[in-house]
This record gives C-alpha cells, structure tokens and sequence, in this order.
C-alpha cells in the first residue's frame, strides 16, 4: 500500500557516480537544490511529508533511494532535471517503479517545462510532468491522488490506454513569492556542510545560495526562458531581510550568493533591504549579479555599506557586434565602465562570459581575451555555449552550425554547438588559451594570492583538490573515466 501523503524529491547527479570525484565543476561549486527545496516546504505547510534526495551533494545515492521507497512507500517520485542531467532522471525512475510498482513519476525542471509532451513517447517511465514552477502544482497533484491530472493546469499526463501526452495548459497566475514558506534547507543532508558556492568566491563559511527572485525581463537569445516564461517577480526587501536572519540564525550561515538573473532591477528594493542590513546588521556578507543597466556609484556604495562582497555581471563576449546579435543594449562601452565602477566602490568583481555563440570567429574570440584582459576583473567564468531548449536560439539553431544535441553532454562544458567556420578541436584549444593566459596575468596572480586573507577557506579547498584543479587548468574538460 503506497502513502499518499508522502512524496520523494530527488535531484539527479547527471552522469555516474563514479565520476564525481572527477567533476571538477561539482569540486568547485556545490549548490543546493533551492527548487526542491522551496517545493519541500510548501508541500509540508500542506501537511504532505517531503523527503529530498540530493545525488549532485551526495554521489552514489541509489541504495538510499531504494531504502527510502521500500520504507516510507511514497506514492509519488518527484524528479528537478537540466537538460544534461533528465536521463539520469530517468534511469532514477525506472529503478523507483521496479522497486516500488505503482509509484507516480513527476518530472520537472527546465529540460521538461520546454519540451512537454514530446519527451513522453521516448521515456515511458514518465508518468506526470510540471511544467513551470512547481510548488501550487505539484501540491494540488498529490492532493487530487493523480486521479484527474487533466484538471490541474501545469501538468502533462498521459491519456487513455494508449497513453497520449496531453498539456492541461500554463496555470492562471504566477505565485506571489512572499507567500512562500523560506526553503526546507533542512531537508537537504548535511547542510549547510555539504554545499560549496565557487572557490575563490566567499569571505567566509559556512555559506549558501538564495534566490530572491524568479524570471528575467530580458530575451537573450541563450537564456533558457520555459520555467518562468515572460514573468518577473520578485520578494520584498522585508521578506529577503528575514530569510538571510532566518538563514544565520538556523544554520550559522555567514555568507550568501543571491542566485538572481537581476538581483539589482527594481532599485528599491535594494535600497530598502541594503538600508535593514545597514541599521540592523546581520554580520553577514553577500554576492549578487547585475546589467550594467541597473547599477551606479550610491547604489553600489549602499550594497558595500550592507556586506556585498562580490558582484557578477554578464559580458557574455567582448565582440560588440557579436554581442548585438544576442542580447539588448549591447554596449562594452557601458559595461566596462560599471565594472570600473564596481571596482572603485571596493567590490570584488567578476565577468560571466561563453564563447562558442553563432558567429564566433578567431577574431572575435581574440576580441573577448582582449577586452576581458583590458579591464580590472578578479575572477571571470567562461562557459561553452549551449543551445538549450527552452532558449530562443534553440529553434533555429541547425541552420547556425552543427550541432550534436547529445543531452547528456549539454552542460556548458562541452562545445556540442560548433558555429559556421569553425571547428569543436578548434573551439577547445583557444577555450584552453583564454583560461592560461588569464591566469598567467601578474595582477590575477596577486590576486588570488590576497585570497589567503580574504578567502582562507578557498585555499584550503583548493590545497585539498589540487591536482585536480591543475589538470583542469591542463586540459579543460570534465574528466569522466571510461572503465568506472
């Protein structure tokens, strides 16, 4: 007999585990599942019973699965999938429905959302889907028992005995996100220990991530837009001031990186919770990213006053053309002088850029290595290109290159979209050259060696992870070993 008021969430790893120790993007960063997490607590205020299964934090999870089914019997599995780590979700499943027959699957995530009804033919272990934010939707699933899914909007389900996916439709409203309980962090195993925001990018630990809002008024042409869509929503200075005291009261958390697309949009609101952090501190400190739109000297002297650390901000490529194709208001211009000016305001900075995009050439490649060199940026992360679907570029994205869509591999580590003119064997060896040539730099080098004060902990993860770090700053590549 399944419960029905029990469900279990669980986070794929993405590939196998044996892999793991190997995986030098899950070495340098470990981030909590906040999805999961968020949908843990609402489900609990309901009095639905949640359990998280974090494979990402904890490799080699299937027995605890396993064991976690045969004792508690949830009637539903609920699965968060990224396009690189769905089939791994779906191996999950079929072992949940061989170990415990009857069980529901519920896929959600960002992969599903955008491809809805069409993954059903291909993965029969897929009972149900979310599509969009999970939290309202899945509540109402599991009340209803999955006896009527059609009648809940945001669902894909199957249909008659042949099983035909079917779409109930986007749900009437966006949730309001301060009605939302703070995220079950305490669901999560080992935390706040297990997790780990990036190397050389936090003062001090224990720390986490937070999300303050959902969306991106934005369209740029690599963002994936099919959780959220068109919406952006935020929480109030009050409701954010309250989840970091919430968050170092519970924990002891000191430090948090606010995972926002735009932590900085609607000014204030900054302003507001900047001035709590200011008059009442926490003796907390925080990173956040922002569009050079949406910043300026007194903003970011409030955010310094408050305890910002370190500020991210996408460039994306120092091609301006290049960039024009891709996103609004491409101008290098504006975006050097706010990093300039995050500088001057005495915070950390750092450059999110890719290369890979349609119409990258050796020149603009050597533009972007030219202009990131040019200007006073601590740390930089340089992703390969991915043509998620869910993106605007996704649909016509064939006519652009070849492209191998090979989900497993879409992770932004590999170059699996090779753009006209171009080769992948070329692609990897200038990705190699923009890495060694930026950590070659003296200033970088300085740098990184003022981390010994200002980041300790930093350097003792990477003493411990060492060789590594030096055969990613070798090769590059995720390091999977074919025999394991």
């Amino acid at each position: 007999m399944l419960n029905p008021g029990r469900v279990l969430l669980v986070h794929p790893l993405g590939y196998r585990a044996c892999a793991a120790s190997a995986d030098i993007s899950r070495i340098a960063n470990i981030m909590p599942p906040l999805g999961l997490a968020s949908i843990a607590a609402y489900l609990e205020r309901r009095g639905i019973r949640a359990t998280i299964v974090d494979c990402y934090a904890r490799p080699g999870s299937d027995r605890a699965i396993r064991d976690h089914l045969l004792a508690e019997r949830p009637a539903f599995l609920g699965i968060s999938c990224t396009t690189s780590s769905f089939l791994d979700g779906i191996r999950i499943a079929e072992a949940a429905r061989a170990a415990l027959p009857g069980i529901r699957t519920v896929f959600g995530g960002p992969h599903v959302s955008a491809l809805k009804e069409a993954l059903f033919p291909r993965f029969p272990a897929m009972d149900l889907a979310v599509v969009g934010e999970g939290e309202e939707t899945l509540s109402e699933l599991i009340a209803s028992g999955s006896g009527s899914p059609g009648n809940i909007r945001g669902i894909v389900f199957r249909e008659g005995r042949e099983g035909i996916a079917r779409f109930s439709g986007f749900r009437d409203r966006e949730i309001e996100l301060d009605t939302l309980p703070f995220p079950a962090y305490e669901n999560l195993d080992g935390f706040p220990d297990s997790y780990k925001l990036p190397i050389f990018n936090y003062p001090r630990a224990p720390n986490t991530s937070c999300i303050s809002s959902r969306g991106c008024p934005y369209t740029c042409s690599y963002c994936d837009r099919s959780v959220f869509r068109r919406s952006f929503r935020h929480n109030s200075a009050e409701y954010l001031y309250e989840h970091l005291r919430y968050l170092k009261e519970r924990f002891g958390i000191r430090h948090v990186n606010f995972y926002d697309d735009q932590f900085t949009f609607h000014r204030k609101r900054v302003e507001a919770f900047t001035g709590m952090m200011i008059d009442r501190p926490l003796g907390m400190t925080f990173n956040c990213a922002v569009r050079a739109e949406h910043v300026d000297p007194e903003l970011l002297r409030r955010m310094k006053a408050a305890g910002c650390w370190m500020v991210s901000l996408g460039i994306e490529t120092g091609d301006e053309r290049l960039l024009a194709g891709h996103r609004q208001n491409a101008d290098l211009g504006r975006i050097a002088g706010t990093i300039r000016m995050i500088k001057r305001a005495g915070i950390r900075t750092k450059g999110l850029l890719m290369m890979g995009l349609p119409g990258e050439t050796e020149e603009t490649i050597r533009r972007s290595m030219d202009y990131v060199f040019s200007l006073p940026i601590d740390d930089f992360n340089l992703a390969k290109f991915t043509p998620f679907p869910g993106s605007p570029i996704y649909e016509t994205i064939r006519e652009l290159g070849d492209f191998d869509e090979d989900w497993e591999k879409m992770d932004c580590m590999h170059f699996q979209f090779v753009t006209k003119g171009m080769t992948a064997a070329r692609l990897e060896e200038r990705y190699r050259d923009f890495y060694r040539s930026h950590f070659m730099r003296p200033r970088v080098l300085m740098g990184y060696a003022a981390m010994l004060w200002r980041s300790p902990g930093s350097w003792l993860r990477f003493a411990r992870n060492m060789g590594d770090f030096l055969e990613f700053a070798r090769t590059n590549r995720r390091l999977m070993d074919e025999t394991c």
